[in-house]
């Protein structure tokens, strides 16, 4: 049965990863989005195009249905990656009630990972809209579990997440800016909702991943150190692995 809701749920994420797209292309240009249209970046306006399909117009003939310009390959591994969080997270967390909160936070920071990476921004247009959406939907989830623990949990992790990272932009704001900060407030909420040894994971694995892959570049692709790299997609990505697979590794990390 958890099968076929993890099928279900991967047709669905791949759906949203759409919307996800129309958010990398459009919130950075401060342009209107809706859900419920296509379109790409060079379209006059994505909210007022028509419905369409995800993945067929990259593979069938790599072209935006609204105004027929051609698209990258990013348009159609957005789509197949948001499939493939929105399937891992129904085998992870089954038909708990806090599901939907999760896929809203995992379509969310591909977003902002995406936009990080492009733009060096993480927009307060979709950071914003993730708490208020997700802090009603995990209270909701607690009222339905009866696990008023974790959403306690979930508001003190993100907190002490907001916090520490905080300190980092004030010791060094040309290192780390504010949307990090903001960034981590999200990643905390639901790293929290599990344990607060997982936001203790979480932020660790994003520092470490970060640590990691700016050495690589500055050893093997030219860039020096005072390079700015952007920090909110190994948030993230730490995040994401630290909610998939954190489990054994706070399990060893207290029975030690």
């Amino acid at each position: 049965m958890r099968a076929l809701g993890a099928l279900a749920c991967g047709a669905l994420g791949i759906y949203v990863g759409t919307f996800v797209n129309l958010l990398v292309d459009r919130v950075p240009e401060k342009k209107r989005v809706s859900p419920l249209r296509g379109g790409c970046r060079r379209c006059p306006d994505a909210a007022d195009g028509p419905r369409r399909l995800p993945l067929v117009p990259w593979l069938l003939r790599r072209r935006c249905p609204t105004c027929g310009a051609a698209v990258s390959s990013r348009y159609g591994l957005v789509d197949v990656t948001t499939g493939l969080l929105f399937t891992a997270t129904v085998l992870r967390f089954g038909a708990d009630a806090a599901l939907p909160a999760y896929l809203v936070f995992f379509a969310s920071v591909l977003a902002v990972s995406l936009i990080d990476l492009e733009h060096q921004i993480i927009p307060n247009r979709i950071v914003y809209p993730t708490i208020m959406v997700c802090l009603p939907l995990l209270a909701l989830a607690a009222l339905v579990g009866g696990d008023l623990d974790s959403l306690v949990r979930a508001v003190v992790g993100a907190a002490g997440a907001w916090a520490l990272l905080l300190m980092v932009h004030l010791a060094s704001p040309s290192g780390m800016g504010f949307g990090d900060v903001r960034l981590a407030f999200v990643l905390g909420l639901f790293l929290g909702w599990l344990s607060l040894g997982h936001v203790v994971l979480g932020v660790f694995m994003g520092f470490v991943l970060g640590a990691l892959i700016g050495l690589g570049l500055v050893l093997f692709s030219g860039r020096s150190r005072k390079d700015s790299v952007p920090f909110g997609p190994f948030l993230a990505a730490g995040a994401a692995l630290t909610v998939f697979f954190g489990d054994p590794v706070i399990d060893w990390w207290l029975g030690v």
